[in-house]
C-alpha cells in the first residue's frame, strides 16, 4: 500500500565508529555499533514514530509531528550519553568513549511504500547531516514552524544553507544545548574573557576578508555557495562553520577529513574531527590536514576588536585591503 502524507523525517548518524573498528577489530566493533544503534533507535517508538530502517551506523525514522521528532532526537542524545558515561566508568576503550551523534530533521510530503519512504524531505534530512557537528541536532524552518512557540527560543539560526544536490538553499537551525552562554573549551583550557570581540579576519592566499558578528554563520568550503570559498580539492564542499555564540566565535568541523587549529605561531595543534572550539587571538585553521603540512590549504584567522582599528572602517564581510 502506498501512502502520501506530510511527515517529519529524522536521520541520525553515529560518529567515531571508524575508530572503533581500528581499535576493537571488525567483529567486536560491529557488535558494539549494532547494539548502540539499537538502543538509540528505541527513542523512535517511545515518541510515536516509525523506524524506517537502520543504516549501518545510523538510522532513519518518520513522525507525524515535529514535536515527536524533536523529543525523539533529545532521547537519542541522552541514550548515547548514558552509554558513553557507563563506558567511562567501566574503563572502556577511548574509541567507545568518543562516540558522538548527529541528528537532522526535515518536514514535508513523503511517499511511504513497501516499508520505505521517499520524497524531498527525506533527501533534505539525509543531506543536512553533512552540516551537523558532534552531538548537534539540526532542523529545517519547516520543522521549526511545527513546534510550539515556546520551543523556538531553543534554536539558533544558521541562515540559509545550500545542500548537496539542491539549487534552492534551506533555512537551517541548530538546537542550542548550551547553558548560560558557556564557552566551548579548547585543549589549552578555558578561554579567558577579555573585551567582547567584534569581528574575525580570514586569509587564504589572496582571499582576505573580515566578518562581523552579524555576518555569522560563515561556512568554509569548496562549494561556490560557501561563504568563504576555498577552491582546493582536499577541502569538503562544506568543510567547517564559524558561529557567533555566547559572545565568542566558535569553529565546528563538518568534514570527513578533519579541521585543525593552531593558536599563535607555535602552539599545539587541536584536531576537531566533528568537534568545536572557541577561536581567540590569532592562528591557523588547517582544512583536511594539520597546518604543519605546508602543501595543504590553511586559513589564517585573527579575532578582532574594532576599537583597536582605524576609526571609520567598516568590517562586514568585506575584502581586505
Amino acid at each position: 500500500m502506498t501512502l502520501i502524507r506530510e511527515r517529519t523525517v529524522l536521520f541520525a548518524d553515529l560518529r567515531g565508529s571508524t575508530a572503533l573498528y581500528e581499535s576493537l577489530g571488525n567483529a567486536e566493533a560491529t557488535a558494539v555499533v549494532t547494539q548502540t544503534v539499537k538502543q538509540v533507535s528505541e527513542a523512535v517508538g517511545k515518541c510515536g514514530g516509525t523506524l524506517v530502517k537502520t543504516l549501518g551506523d545510523g538510522l532513519m525514522a518518520i513522525f507525524a509531528t515535529p514535536p515527536e521528532g524533536l523529543k525523539s532526537a533529545a532521547m537519542m542524545h541522552e541514550a548515547l550519553q548514558r552509554m558513553v558515561l557507563r563506558g567511562r566508568q567501566r574503563g572502556a576503550s577511548k574509541a567507545l568513549r568518543g562516540m558522538k551523534l548527529q541528528v537532522a530533521l526535515a518536514r514535508g510530503e513523503v511517499v511511504e511504500m513497501a516499508g520505505d519512504c521517499f520524497g524531498d524531505a527525506v533527501n533534505v534530512a539525509a543531506r543536512l547531516l553533512d552540516h551537523a557537528g558532534d552531538n548537534e541536532t539540526l532542523i529545517t524552518g519547516e520543522v521549526l514552524a511545527g513546534l510550539p512557540k515556546a520551543q523556538h527560543g531553543h534554536f539558533r539560526s544558521l541562515d540559509r544553507i545550500t545542500l548537496r544536490g539542491r539549487v534552492e538553499p534551506i533555512h537551517v537551525l541548530v538546537l542550542d544545548t548550551s547553558n548560560g552562554g558557556d564557552v566551548a573549551p579548547t585543549q589549552f583550557g578555558d578561554v579567558i574573557r577579555s573585551a567582547e570581540p567584534d569581528g574575525i579576519r580570514l586569509v587564504w592566499l589572496d582571499l582576505d576578508r573580515v566578518f562581523d558578528a552579524a555576518a555569522m554563520p560563515i561556512v568554509l568550503g569548496r562549494s561556490v555557495q560557501a561563504t568563504y570559498c576555498i577552491t582546493d580539492a582536499r577541502v569538503s564542499r562544506s568543510h567547517a562553520r564559524i558561529d557567533w555564540h555566547g559572545n565568542t566565535f566558535s569553529l565546528t568541523d563538518l568534514s570527513y577529513n578533519g579541521t585543525y587549529v593552531r593558536f599563535g605561531t607555535d602552539g599545539e595543534i587541536l584536531n576537531l574531527r566533528r568537534g568545536s572550539c572557541t577561536l581567540h587571538g590569532s592562528g591557523v585553521i588547517g582544512l583536511g590536514s594539520p597546518p604543519t603540512d605546508l602543501s595543504a590549504p590553511s586559513v589564517r584567522f585573527e579575532v578582532l576588536h574594532f576599537a583597536d582599528t582605524q576609526p571609520g572602517q567598516h568590517f562586514s564581510g568585506r575584502s581586505g585591503g
